[in-house]
């Protein structure tokens, strides 16, 4: 047995006790499943479901610690640029996923609310028929809410809210003087009323928050921790540092994180 193995654990509960701040609402880039896979000398496609297995795993360890909110950044507006075999080798993949939710006990016992946020309008119907069913099912819920961005980009997003407006305004509803940051916000995601980002979470060692929930995150000052592991290898001791960067951010502040 090595000496992590001996240490980890020990380090973990002192971690965990020093911790006294919990984020609310935590946002994902899960980043590097593809150079896991290349890493491994396999396809793509193995990459992608190890990574879909870290997220199973992921949302057990963010119930434990109290987490309500989960967006995951899944699949971007820019992913359609990706070969069309790994487009859908992604596709079925989400399918698969969705399709879980509908028996999955801990969703139910859970009272997990799950959602899609990106352009529906860009999506296979197949794979929206799988995403709509998801959220049928679960729509009563609200212990713990999981949005699943897929076909997102934060400025397509902020277009298509702009677009909204402007509609409102030209249709005589409201003037543009009366235009507010809060109309904007109800305007965003579809109107599920997401609440600010509290902490962005990316791994595969990339140090960007590419364009995801710009006005959620960048314009709540959210903290951000990025981190070495590829998706596939996020340990909960990651989730857990994560947590600390946030709450030493809490503890630092002038008021108090909520």
């Amino acid at each position: 047995m090595s000496f992590r193995t001996l240490i980890e654990p020990v380090y973990y509960r002192i971690l965990r006790n020093s911790i006294t701040h919990i984020p609310s609402h935590i946002a994902i880039i899960q980043d590097g499943n593809r150079r896991y896979a290349k890493e491994h000398g396999l396809h793509d496609g193995y990459g992608h479901r190890q990574g879909a297995d870290t997220t199973e795993t992921m949302l057990d360890w963010a119930r434990e610690f109290g987490i309500k909110h989960i967006t995951l950044y899944a699949f971007s507006t820019e992913n359609f640029k990706r070969s069309d075999g790994e487009l859908k080798e992604l596709f079925a993949l989400f399918k698969d996923r969705f399709i879980k939710v509908l028996s999955d006990e801990r969703v139910h016992n859970n009272k997990i609310r799950v959602r899609m946020v990106g352009d529906r309008s860009l999506l296979p119907e197949d794979l929206l028929k799988c995403i709509e069913d998801a959220e049928e099912a679960t729509k009563e819920y609200s212990n713990h809410f999981l949005n699943v961005a897929v076909a997102y980009g934060g400025r397509n997003e902020i277009v298509h809210a702009a677009r909204r407006l402007v509609q409102r305004v030209k249709d005589g509803e409201l003037t543009p003087g009366e235009i507010t940051p809060a109309m904007v916000e109800a305007n965003l995601y579809g109107g599920l009323g997401l609440p600010p980002v509290d902490l962005i979470i990316r791994t595969g060692n990339d140090y960007r928050t590419s364009n995801f929930l710009p006005w959620l995150a960048n314009g709540n000052e959210s903290s951000v921790y990025f981190c070495a592991p590829y998706w596939p290898q996020f340990r909960k001791i990651d989730l857990l540092r994560a947590i600390r960067v946030f709450d030493q951010r809490c503890s630092g502040a002038k008021s108090p994180c909520t």
